[in-house]
């Protein structure tokens, strides 16, 4: 069998010497990790040292698009996203995501000390590999996302990450990825009690500064 194995290069950011937590932060589908490196700025944190990672996902086709190369974290083929999911590309991305969280730690990062965070296809990278890691993390953020395989989630998550705080927000008016399917992960986390914090914006499939100011609250309760 071949080895479809991958590293990931990232933009690597910190925002003082000797970086105390690492946020590793998931860009969407057809983006790179320069997409979300404005959030160093804008997070406004100043008081605590962070390394931000913004990986670049690999390129491959996605069905969807007509089979067009583009960074992706999974193939998408449906418009149902729950459905026919990629699950050996998931996996795939989930290992080389574990690389680098592995790889903070070797750095000095421990994983309790490290945020894993995304937007969209990064968001549902973010839950994915976050519930199912063998060590604590300090917190998952998903953004304008959903929880893939989700149907597989109360066999493989890890004990260990079951008091792990969420912070999971979304557009009511996101044509991409629609909120009801956001409100489904949100119900099925619930049901298996982590603790989730929820917001909901007047916006499309984007992030706005109000959610913003938002995970950065949220943040501060985490990063002590």
């Amino acid at each position: 069998m071949p080895d479809n194995s991958f590293q990931l290069s990232a933009i690597d950011i910190t925002t003082g010497s000797n970086p105390e937590y690492t946020i590793l932060w998931m860009h969407g589908l057809g983006a790179d990790g320069n997409d979300f490196v404005p959030v160093v700025q804008a997070l406004d944190l100043p008081e605590i040292p962070i390394r931000f990672l913004f990986p670049h996902a690999p390129q491959q086709p996605v069905t969807i698009n007509g089979g067009y190369i583009m960074r992706a974290w999974y193939d998408i083929q449906h418009t149902d996203f729950s459905a026919q999911e990629d699950e050996t590309g998931i996996r795939r991305s989930q290992h080389a995501i574990i690389e680098l969280i592995e790889r903070e730690d070797r750095r000095g990062i421990p994983p309790d000390h490290l945020i894993l965070a995304g937007f969209s296809q990064g968001a549902a990278m973010a839950l994915h590999t976050g519930l199912r890691h063998p060590d604590r993390l300090a917190g998952i953020i998903a953004l304008s996302g959903y929880l893939p395989l989700a149907h597989k989630i109360e066999r493989e998550a890890h004990i260990t990450n079951r008091i792990t705080p969420i912070f999971m927000a979304h557009g009511n008016d996101d044509p991409i990825v629609p909120i009801e399917l956001a409100h489904t992960s949100l119900q099925q986390l619930r049901e298996y009690h982590y603790p989730v914090t929820w917001h909901e914006y007047p916006m499309e499939h984007t992030v706005c500064d109000q959610e913003l100011v938002d995970i950065s609250c949220w943040l501060r309760t985490i990063l002590k």
